[in-house]
């Protein structure tokens, strides 16, 4: 067979058009691959990454992580405030007064050391703001030293089922049930089972001491196989004002309340990949939902 110069072209033509699209598909996998590292690195909150700006893909990757940086230092400046507005305002509420009275017994006392007000009291006074405040330093280092996760395959009905049996005396006491039910059976979580257990039994007394009858935590998988619990109270609803708040450090609506058990869990689930939430709160029903990724 002889090759004349059109047969020459074509051939040169066709294998061109093979190169392009080789090309091509190598490309479209790198980018493919770019995606999944950056879908990974952005759900594991790590911004730190960027691609060189060589073309219009990569550029247009490194504007998304962009945004997502901008985002994150906005919600990071936000919660930080709401931080320091909370620390400023109990640090003042305990030191003023031992400010205050200590100014005053010192006015009070005349060139013999005697005074007209009671110093024992007075000291006393002192002496119990500064616990409290020495209580509330200590309650934030507890805050700010979460330990990483410890974690395992846990079965969630048996982890369940154990906080339910420990807590059976205090459900009674309050007139309350509590009840695990799945959409799935054997549903398993990897998980540090004691941290996880710590946000359960905190949002079940919370549901008590708001006056819940029934409780009910239940599990399934959402579409792109994470576990998903929902947890459940009849109990007062939370105060409208306060529900944007409920995760912030110190934050509580409750008298004797530490303001750290919600905050407690929202790390302990970020350190999980997952996420805590309140989904709604009102007259019928008070629902938390927690996804473990």
């Amino acid at each position: 067979m002889t090759f004349t110069i059109r047969h020459i072209i074509a051939l040169a033509v066709i294998v061109a058009i093979v190169a392009a699209v080789v090309a091509t598909i190598r490309t479209r996998r790198k980018d493919i691959k770019k995606v999944a590292y950056m879908m990974d690195a952005l759900e594991d909150g790590e911004l730190n990454f960027r691609f060189q700006d060589k073309n219009k893909f990569n550029r247009t990757l490194n504007r998304i992580r962009t945004i997502f940086e901008k985002q994150r230092q906005a919600n990071e400046q936000d919660s930080w405030a709401k931080l320091i507005r909370v620390l400023t305002h109990e640090i003042m509420n305990t030191v003023s007064p031992i400010a205050s009275l200590s100014d005053a017994l010192s006015k009070s006392m005349d060139e013999k050391g005697h005074s007209e007000l009671d110093v024992k009291a007075g000291l006393d006074t002192i002496s119990d703001s500064s616990k409290n405040l020495i209580k509330f330093v200590e309650t934030y280092r507890e805050l700010s030293g979460v330990a990483r996760p410890v974690k395992k395959a846990v079965a969630l009905e048996e982890m369940i089922d154990k906080i339910i049996s420990l807590d059976k005396e205090l459900l009674a006491s309050n007139g309350a049930e509590c009840t695990y039910s799945s959409e799935e059976p054997d549903l398993m979580i990897y998980a540090d089972e004691g941290q996880v257990s710590q946000i359960l039994i905190n949002l079940l007394k919370n549901a008590l001491q708001a006056g819940a009858k029934r409780i009910s935590i239940s599990g399934k998988m959402g579409r792109e196989d994470e576990v998903i619990l929902i947890i459940a109270n009849d109990g007062d609803p939370i105060p409208v004002t306060a529900r944007e708040q409920i995760f912030v450090p110190f934050y509580t609506t409750k008298k004797n309340g530490s303001g750290i058990g919600l905050s407690l869990a929202r790390q302990i689930m970020r350190q999980h990949n997952g996420s805590i939430d309140l989904v709604k709160s009102d007259a019928s029903e008070t629902v938390f939902q927690m996804i473990f990724r």
